[in-house]
C-alpha cells in the first residue's frame, strides 16, 4: 500500500499541476490570446504562432529551456530542447538568416528609382531615438534602452539581434512587443496618417517610377554593403545577409539559392526563432513592471516613427510642389511589405484610382536598412 501511495505521490510531483503557479496560468492565457490573434485575426501568424506556442510550452514545462549542467557525479545533464534553439538567437544566427530571406524576397527597384525614399526611411527612425531617451528616463540602462528603442522600427529580427547583444535578459518582452506591433501596423498607422494629412494630400497621385536596369539592381546590394559595413562594421551580420539575399535574387544566376533563402530556409528559421523567443517569456521574467514599460515604450516609438515619416513626407510634398504623397512616409518603418500596403490602402480610401504601393515600397525597404544602421550605431556605442 505504501508503495502505491509513494508511486502516486511521485507521479503527482512530476506532473505540471504540482509546480504550476498563478503567474504561469496568466501567461498561458496570454499565449492563447496571441494564438487567437494570429489564427483568427491573421495578425502576423508566421511569427506570432511559434512565439505564442513557445510561450505556452515554457510556462507549462519550464525545463524545456533548461541549460546543460554537470551533476554531482560529474555527468553532463543535457539542456531543454528550446535552449538549443535559443543559442541561434544568442549568437545572432536566426535574425541574420531571416534577413537573408527578406533580401531574397525584396525588390529594391523602387528605392533605386527614387533615392529620396532613403530620407523618408531615415525620418521614420525618429521613433527609435525617442523611445531610447524615454527608456533612459524610466531607469533602463543604455544597452536596455537601445534594445527597447528598436521596437519603434517595427523590425522583429533586428530587435532580437540587438537585445541578444545588449540586454539578453529583456529579449522575450522586447521580441513579443516588436512582433505584436508589427502585426498591428494596419490598426495603429491609419489613424495617425489621417490625423496628420489633409484629404487633398492623401489624393496626390505620384508619377510612375522610372525603369531600373539590371546593372543597377546588381550593383546596389554590393555598394550598400561596402559603404554601410565600412562605416558601421557591427551591421555586417544584418546588412550583409540582407544584401546577399538580394544579390541572389537580382543576379539571376542562382535561382536555387534564391528559392531556398526565401522559402524553405526562411520558414525553418522562423520556427526555430519564434519558438525559442517565445520560450524566453517565462512568468518570472515576463510578468514584471519592466515588461509593461517595454510595451508602452514600444507603442510610443512606433507612433513617433509613423508620425515623423508622415511629417517628413509633408515637407517633401511642399518642396516638390505637391508631387509626393505624404502617406508614403509612414512606410518608412521596417514592416515589409505591410507598412507599404497600409499606405496604399489609406491612399485608395481617399481616391480609389490612386496607386501608391510601389512608391511606398521605396521608404519601406529604406526603413529596413535604416533600422539595421540604427542598431549598428547602438552596438558601436554600447556594445
Amino acid at each position: 500500500m505504501n508503495y502505491l501511495i509513494d508511486t502516486l505521490a511521485n507521479l503527482l510531483e512530476s506532473s505540471g499541476f504540482y509546480n504550476i503557479t498563478v503567474k504561469n496560468i496568466i501567461m498561458i492565457f496570454v499565449a492563447c490570446g496571441l494564438l487567437y490573434l494570429a489564427i483568427k485575426k491573421d495578425y502576423e501568424p508566421l511569427l506570432l504562432i511559434p512565439i505564442a506556442f513557445g510561450m505556452l510550452l515554457v510556462n507549462l514545462f519550464p525545463q524545456i529551456m533548461a541549460t546543460p549542467f554537470y551533476n554531482s557525479n560529474g555527468d553532463l545533464v543535457p539542456g531543454g530542447l528550446l535552449h538549443y534553439f535559443y543559442i541561434g538567437d544568442e549568437y545572432g544566427i536566426w535574425p541574420s538568416l531571416i534577413f537573408l530571406g527578406v533580401g531574397a524576397m525584396t525588390d529594391f527597384g523602387p528605392l533605386i528609382a527614387n533615392p529620396s525614399s532613403f530620407l523618408l526611411g531615415a525620418a521614420a527612425q525618429f521613433g527609435i531615438y525617442t523611445a531610447y531617451f524615454g527608456a533612459i528616463l524610466l531607469g533602463f540602462t543604455d544597452g536596455a534602452a537601445a534594445s527597447i528603442s528598436i521596437i519603434g522600427g517595427a523590425d522583429g529580427p533586428t530587435s532580437i539581434f540587438l537585445a541578444s547583444k545588449l540586454s539578453p535578459e529583456l529579449l522575450g518582452p522586447i521580441a513579443v512587443a516588436a512582433y505584436s506591433y508589427m502585426s498591428l501596423v494596419p490598426i495603429i498607422q491609419p489613424p495617425i496618417m489621417k490625423l496628420l494629412t489633409t484629404e487633398k494630400e492623401r489624393k496626390i497621385k505620384m508619377e510612375q517610377l522610372r525603369p531600373v536596369s539590371k546593372l543597377e539592381r546588381i550593383l546596389f546590394p554590393i555598394i550598400v554593403t561596402i559603404v554601410v559595413v565600412l562605416i558601421l562594421p557591427d551591421t555586417a551580420p544584418l546588412v550583409g545577409m540582407l544584401m546577399l539575399g538580394n544579390l541572389f535574387r537580382e543576379s539571376g544566376v542562382v535561382r536555387q539559392l534564391t528559392e531556398v533563402s526565401s522559402n524553405a530556409l526562411m520558414y525553418i528559421v522562423v520556427i526555430l526563432l519564434g519558438t525559442s523567443v517565445g520560450a524566453t517569456t517565462s512568468a518570472e521574467v515576463f510578468l514584471t513592471w519592466n515588461t509593461l514599460k517595454i510595451v508602452g515604450l514600444g507603442l510610443v516609438a512606433f507612433v513617433f516613427g509613423t508620425a515623423s515619416g508622415v511629417i517628413f513626407g509633408k515637407i517633401m510634398c511642399k518642396l516638390s510642389g505637391g508631387k509626393i504623397n505624404p502617406l508614403i512616409g509612414s512606410a518608412g518603418v521596417s514592416a515589409v511589405p505591410m507598412a507599404a500596403r497600409v499606405s496604399q490602402k489609406v491612399g485608395a480610401e481617399a481616391d480609389p484610382t490612386n496607386f501608391l504601393l510601389m512608391h511606398a515600397m521605396g521608404p519601406n525597404v529604406a526603413g529596413v536598412i535604416g533600422t539595421a544602421v540604427a542598431a549598428g550605431v547602438f552596438l558601436a556605442v554600447f556594445g
